[in-house]
């Protein structure tokens, strides 16, 4: 793992909750837009994960469905009660974890793509270096495994149980986090 971590003590594990629609069948005029961003910090010398949170963010591109609902446990009013727009989530990111000097890392590479997709779509800067960390392929190529495998499959191959509910963006980043502690050793 070849990354800023040798300058820094911490990295940010990000999980990504966002808009979906069965069968991945995007509905006209409508794209995929971050609806939770989960973060987590893992401090490189004590291995303490802190800082767990879910930033709520309002789709500006699309809705939140039923199945979306039942996937990730995010609603309309929880949006509407709790959220806030991409871009000052951006910025609260980067206050309260000064975000573009560390190295951030997240389970395959969808939340980083979808991150950067929606910085550009706003014209705005990510919140996040671009040193960034696949995890998935950390693991697959750490236990020199065939086929990538999914984050709950991961925690299985190591014998921790999942902690809290999958599909929680904060959940899922804090999981990841186990695994980028094991990985280091």
């Amino acid at each position: 793992m070849k990354t800023k971590m040798e300058t820094t003590n911490e990295i940010l594990i990000v999980d990504l909750e966002a808009t979906c629609w069965e069968n991945d069948r995007i509905p006209v005029g409508q794209k995929v837009d971050i609806i939770e961003i989960g973060i987590c910090e893992l401090n490189l010398t004590t291995k303490i994960i802190s800082k767990k949170q879910s930033i709520y963010v309002i789709p500006e591109r699309s809705e939140i469905n039923s199945f979306c609902t039942k996937l990730t446990g995010i609603t309309p009013q929880l949006i509407e009660e709790q959220g806030i727009y991409f871009d000052e989530a951006c910025e609260k990111i980067q206050d309260e974890y000064q975000s573009a000097n560390l190295t951030w890392a997240g389970f395959g590479n969808f939340d980083k793509e979808q991150i950067f997709e929606q910085c550009d779509w706003l014209g705005i800067e990510p919140p996040f270096s671009y040193d960034y960390l696949n995890v998935m392929e950390e693991f697959r190529n750490h236990f020199k495994l065939q086929k990538m495998i999914g984050l709950k499959r991961a925690l299985e191959y190591l014998k921790m149980d999942f902690e809290g509910n999958h599909h929680s963006g904060a959940d899922d980043a804090y999981n990841t986090a186990k695994i980028v502690r094991t990985l280091l050793g």
